[in-house]
């Protein structure tokens, strides 16, 4: 398999000029299972990437920060105050940076060069279709997420045009939320997503970056000179449980989650090498951290616990300057959601292609019409999801439980088999702890994947 080569020149700023570039680092592997090339296979052969160090780390910052953003205010209040978000917060990044030098040690060990190759290459066929799986629920969970966020954000430039009352229903069939959403959808969505490749979409990193550090902008000013209209709630100092502390950690893993995409991006460097990549992601996620921090700590102390989940929901509908952060989110997930649809439809093409046991350039012919249907398929799933869905603090939870496989339980598995791998007669001490380490990883996502799925099932029926 070719190299994918990740943002040059402007793009290693994080400025990406090609936003398909984004798809491709979670596209599915190729079918055919021919092995590489020599030049290919030796690390210091000419597929070299050409991303420098600090490109790597803008980029790596660039592929975390998101739509997840919006729910951390409420992740503070969910676990109990700033204290307590901010402890939790620092005490799962040790975990999500050691994934990421985790999956980096693993590419370099199989030489592979995507997430799901690696998790194939090291862990075998049941764990490497798990993965796959895994990638395209997430993508399609996502998906809804984003179409919630575009109704959410619509509602409230709707009200300030069409001049209603703060907090009251839609008055017009034509303001109403199903029906706006849907027009979005397929006057935009749709045409987006269709097209074999999404090349052509040059600006949507460079928009999804500028929509997250405006957002965070407007949130810190909101709070440093508050609005006489806007009232807190109850500001929380500690945790009501210790279950209240876990319910927030989906968030915290959404909005973390760039480990699909570090694979492709550490074989994209100059000089991949495991040591460089560890200060590489150290760097990027205490960017990623300070604009989380910054967001939640201050959307939550404006708020308290009357913050919505989605933390823009919570200003006033006339506020100019919110309304135009409303205005870039929406930019942002019109372009996100045929990226993340294009990750999903490429792992599903790629599992069934292999389950039919198909080369791909065999089955070019009837590519087109398998493309449309499976679009087709996915976009009106997610928007009739979307639209009986009301609160996007559940998607989260569920698409952030997924996100903790991704984090903890794939890079921890990969852990354990590659160690395990090693046939020395006479093991070190630092074999066994990393063995140990593998085993926590795995246990952890565990953990707060099967938390996450028991109260998706579990509180609505018992509600």
């Amino acid at each position: 398999m070719a190299q994918v080569s990740i943002n040059s020149d402007l793009g290693e700023w994080g400025l990406s000029t090609d936003s398909g570039e984004r798809a491709r680092l979670l596209q599915s592997p190729c079918v055919d299972t021919a092995p590489k090339s020599e030049g290919e296979a030796s690390p210091e052969g000419l597929g070299r990437g050409t991303t420098s160090t600090i490109g790597a780390i803008f980029i790596v910052v660039n592929a975390c920060l998101g739509a997840g953003l919006l729910n951390f205010p409420a992740a503070f209040s969910t676990a109990g105050g700033v204290a307590a978000g901010i402890t939790l917060q620092m005490g799962m990044l040790v975990f999500i940076i050691s994934g990421l030098v985790i999956l980096a040690y693993c590419s370099q060990a199989s030489n592979e060069r995507t997430y799901q190759e690696v998790v194939w290459a090291v862990c075998g066929k049941l764990t490497g279709v798990l993965c796959e799986v895994t990638i395209a629920i997430y993508t399609f969970g996502t998906c809804i997420a984003f179409l919630i966020i575009i109704g959410d954000q619509q509602d409230k430039i709707i009200a300030v045009m069409a001049k209603e009352p703060e907090g009251a229903g839609s008055s017009s069939w034509y303001t109403d939320r199903k029906f706006t959403i849907s027009l979005t959808a397929f006057l935009f969505i749709l045409p987006l997503s269709i097209p074999r490749e999404i090349g052509f979409q040059k600006y949507a990193s460079f928009l999804s970056v500028v929509g997250t550090w405006y957002v965070t902008a407007i949130i810190i000013i909101k709070y440093i000179w508050p609005d006489k209209e806007m009232t807190p709630g109850d500001i929380l100092t500690r945790p009501a449980s210790w279950v209240a502390v876990f319910n927030a950690m989906p968030t915290i893993c959404f909005g973390f989650q760039c480990h699909v995409s570090s694979v492709p991006v550490f074989n994209s460097m100059r000089r991949p090498k495991v040591k460089t990549w560890g200060g590489v992601v150290t760097a990027a996620m205490v960017i990623a951290l300070a604009v989380y921090m910054g967001t939640g700590i201050c959307g939550f102390l404006t708020f308290g616990a009357a913050v919505d989940p989605d933390v823009l929901l919570s200003y006033p509908s006339k506020d100019m300057a919110v309304a135009v952060a409303r205005a870039f989110i929406i930019l942002s997930v019109l372009t996100s959601y045929p990226i993340l649809h294009f990750c999903g439809r490429a792992v599903i093409e790629g599992l069934w292609l292999r389950y039919q046991g198909m080369p791909v350039e065999e089955d070019v012919g009837r590519e087109q019409r398998r493309r449309v249907l499976q679009t087709l398929v996915w976009f009106l799933l997610t928007l009739l999801l979307a639209l009986f869905i009301p609160d996007i603090g559940k998607v989260i939870s569920v698409i952030g439980g997924l996100a903790a496989c991704f984090i903890f339980v794939f890079p921890g598995l990969c852990l354990i088999q590659a160690k395990l791998s090693e046939m020395e007669e006479v093991k070190p001490a630092s074999w066994w702890a990393l063995v140990s380490y593998g085993v926590l990883l795995v246990t952890l996502g565990a953990f707060i994947f099967g938390q996450t799925t028991a109260n998706a099932i579990f509180v609505d029926l018992l509600a």
